[in-house]
């Protein structure tokens, strides 16, 4: 190997060996319209060999944000790649996309084959659960640049719906009903406040507090995929707005479906929320609205759907393994009402 550029930080040993290691989790992820070509310059996707009459492509990138040094600190690094893959295709699906592959950013202080690896293999059972194919990627090792044992993740999905078919919310109408989804805790978004909540508490990642798992084992939970269960159901009944409660909570996300002269009302009370959401709220002092105005509170997707459809969405949904409640409606009045 060039003892230069090692000199200088990169070791291309190490690269070529974590590059094994990424083609055996790629191929776990195979489906249709996969290509051959694995460490080619860019990666093919045949949309040929899929049965679509009037495509339209959807894309979505994102991260994990901070959620990534909890990682770091508790030295897990498995699961992280699942919630890079959820941040991506859970956004493209509530434009009806079906995600069809998927490439991911990995730049670190030091390329760890092992480590890489199992980011990697994360990504790929993200990839699994999405039903889309990990294609291509790039590690960049940059040790100027990363603080020691430190790395980021960046992620982008491509979907494709019937051009017929996208959901756009543009028949959302008034006294349309809300169902969500079950998170599976905090997803990815709010972990600044998460961190900062537990560095001035001085809390412990492996104690318990009565959340039932170590709070470490909490906080990182791996986003929900919920691309499976929303396309089966898209088949049986009319979904009129999906919307992923990310970053900004119900506040920020729930108008993002519907029409600006519309509203949502929440009825509070209508699930259960995570004992995790409550200790937040305790030990952070954050009042109760705000924080609905930035964790996602138990309900990590919600769709728009015809009064009369609503129980049979349920009884389909929970034939998929998904746990669903009815939230809130579709009111004349913009802005999101939590009551």
């Amino acid at each position: 190997m060039s003892k230069k550029y090692q000199e200088a930080g990169v070791s291309l040993d190490a690269g070529y060996d974590a590059v094994e290691r990424i083609k055996k989790q790629t191929m776990r992820t195979n489906r249709l319209g996969m290509m051959k070509g694995f460490g080619s310059f860019g990666g093919m996707f045949d949309l040929s060999a899929l049965n679509y009459k009037n495509p339209v492509l959807v894309s979505g990138t994102d991260g994990v944000g901070t959620k990534l040094l909890l990682a770091i600190e508790m030295d897990k690094h498995d699961t992280i790649g699942e919630d890079l893959v959820a941040m991506c295709v859970n956004d493209i699906l509530a434009q009806g996309a079906e995600p069809l592959y998927f490439l991911d950013y990995i730049a670190t202080d030091k390329v760890i084959p092992e480590k890489v690896e199992a980011i990697v293999s994360g990504i790929a059972n993200g990839c699994m659960k999405a039903g889309c194919a990990l294609i291509g990627g790039e590690t960049a090792e940059m040790s100027n640049m990363y603080a020691k044992d430190h790395y980021d993740l960046a992620g982008f999905a491509v979907g494709a719906v019937e051009k017929e078919q996208l959901i756009t919310g543009e028949d959302v109408e008034v006294g349309d009903l809300l169902i969500g989804l079950a998170s599976s805790g905090i997803h990815s978004n709010g972990y600044s406040l998460v961190r900062k909540i537990i560095q001035d508490n001085k809390l412990s990642l492996s104690e318990h507090y009565d959340l039932g798992a170590s709070l470490g084992d909490v906080v990182l939970a791996p986003t929900r995929i919920y691309v499976k269960p929303i396309l089966e159901l898209m088949k049986k009944v009319k979904v009129k707005a999906l919307m992923n409660i990310t970053g900004g909570g119900f506040v920020e996300n729930l108008p993002r479906g519907i029409k600006k002269t519309q509203g949502i009302k929440i009825t509070k009370g209508s699930w259960p929320v995570p004992k995790i959401f409550k200790l937040l709220e305790d030990y952070g002092q954050v009042s109760h609205q705000e924080m609905y105005e930035i964790f996602n509170m138990g309900i990590g997707l919600t769709l728009v759907v015809k009064k009369s459809d609503a129980e049979k969405v349920m009884e389909i949904l929970h034939k998929f393994g998904e746990t669903s409640y009815l939230i809130g409606s579709v009111t004349d009045k913009p802005g999101v009402v939590i009551e």
